[in-house]
């Protein structure tokens, strides 16, 4: 048997930037299920990343230290600094910067032929973090403002307990169509059905890179509660909308693994 010779860590010889990044876009992930930002600004903006760090000899998990580097520095901005409008655009810019650089770690390992369990495992570790951290760093800095009636601060809260749900029932039950021999996101993008671009429009507010925009306008504390809180009730009654239906699916393996033994 002929061993597979490992995909090189380095481009080849007189590959630019620009042709690793139309290397990658035939060679991405399905959109199936991605909301609209992540879709069309994130993903190519992390192929761009990915491709400078392929030339640069980066890992993966050298691009998914620097993501939770820039989000861990916008969130700390959020929480700890005043909020005017510089310190807006700043946040807004940092935690764009990480997450492009957390589309691009799987790309880039998918330049360097493909992903590993620890890296899978790390960035999961980061999202997971960053998923609940992003609200409780904006529950401090408007704790820190003295300036709102208390009840706001109920907000973050809820919105921190809506995301961590939503983000950990998407892995499971990913994790359980595996599991039980159905189809998985990544094997439904796979069959080249066309994903919806409605769809990724409808489900927006579900979007983290929607979310990393808002901040822009934490210098007006009513219009960045406003645009906030109108992301926390359209992730919650996403998730509300969603749950009986991931519901029945589960319920529809279960039947399905005791009708086949």
């Amino acid at each position: 048997m002929t061993a597979t010779a490992p995909a090189p860590a380095r481009p080849a010889a007189g590959e630019s930037v620009a042709d690793t990044v139309r290397r990658l876009a035939g060679a991405q992930k399905g959109a199936q299920g991605a909301p609209a930002y992540s879709r069309f600004v994130n993903r190519p903006f992390g192929r761009v990343l990915a491709a400078v760090a392929f030339h640069r000899g980066l890992t993966p998990d050298a691009v998914t230290g620097l993501s939770a580097v820039c989000t861990a520095a916008g969130l700390a901005v959020v929480a700890l600094a005043p909020h005017d409008w510089a310190t807006g655009v700043l946040v807004a810019a940092l935690l764009v910067l990480g997450y492009a650089l957390d589309s691009a770690d799987g790309q880039l390992a998918r330049l360097r032929g493909g992903g590993s369990p620890a890296g899978e495992w790390l960035d999961h570790a980061v999202d997971s973090a960053k998923v609940v951290a992003v609200h409780l760093c904006v529950l401090i800095g408007l704790y820190r403002t003295g300036s709102l009636d208390p009840a706001w601060l109920l907000v973050p809260l809820g919105f921190a307990v809506v995301a961590v749900t939503h983000f950990s029932l998407t892995l499971l039950n990913e994790a359980l169509r595996a599991q039980h021999g159905a189809k998985t996101r990544a094997a439904r993008a796979g069959t080249g059905e066309r994903p919806s671009v409605l769809r990724s429009l409808l489900v927006a507010p579900t979007d983290y890179g929607v979310l990393c925009l808002v901040f822009v306008l934490l210098g007006a504390t009513p219009l960045f509660l406003g645009a906030y809180g109108l992301l926390a009730l359209g992730t919650t009654g996403y998730l509300l909308l969603a749950l009986p239906r991931w519901r029945n699916e589960m319920a529809a393996l279960g039947r399905r693994d005791r009708t086949s033994t």
